[in-house]
């Protein structure tokens, strides 16, 4: 009889240890997708200044800069980031503002006069920096969420995590336009 009390107890003890490493896993992710957060929101801040300046210079890219800002728009609109069909939203409108940003500057490397402006330089490269971290934010958010898949989705991390209510996270995934190569010629017709 001690015998069953001591492994039920080890039991116990053992789902506890799993439920939490579940939980630190699930807000690992959770801090991850925060810090994708934090770069696009200095992105879409740094956005209106780029705009601004090519506007001076692009008449011909009227909708692509509208479209940008409408996108830009609707990507600073509140999810919850404990709910995975609106990170999956919010992770795909970051992915169209990525790809509309890249025909931007494409464009305008068309327009000499834009391509020498050096308030249009710095914030190329403040711009290149914030997409650099969010690189990287990614990759730490995608090596989460690959964590916390793992043991929400292995036995027995699959029964402690549904009755602690952790299901799988999706990972930051890039659209099949955004992994074709992007041609200056076929942007600049």
């Amino acid at each position: 009889m001690e015998i069953l009390v001591i492994v039920f107890i080890i039991f116990l003890v053992a789902c506890y240890f799993w439920y939490v490493s579940i939980i630190a896993r699930k807000n690992k992710a959770l801090e991850g997708l925060s810090g994708i957060d934090v770069q696009l929101k200095k992105r879409s801040d740094l956005i209106p200044n780029v705009l601004v300046i090519a506007q001076k210079y692009m008449d011909h890219e009227k909708e692509l800069i509208n479209e940008v800002t409408r996108l830009r728009t609707q990507f600073e609109s509140d999810y919850n980031p404990k709910d995975s069909e609106q990170v999956k939203g919010h992770l795909k409108s970051a992915q169209k503002l990525d790809s509309l940003m890249g025909k931007l500057m494409v464009n305008m490397e068309a327009y000499p006069e834009l391509k020498s402006d050096q308030t249009l330089i710095k914030a190329q490269e403040a711009y290149l920096d914030v997409e650099s971290n969010i690189s990287a934010a990614r990759r730490f958010y995608n090596a989460a969420v690959t964590k916390v898949n793992n043991s929400v989705q292995i036995f027995p991390g699959n029964i402690i995590g549904a009755l602690a209510g952790v299901t799988a996270l999706p990972f930051y995934e890039i659209d099949e336009a955004s992994m074709k190569p992007v041609l200056a010629t076929d942007i600049l017709k």
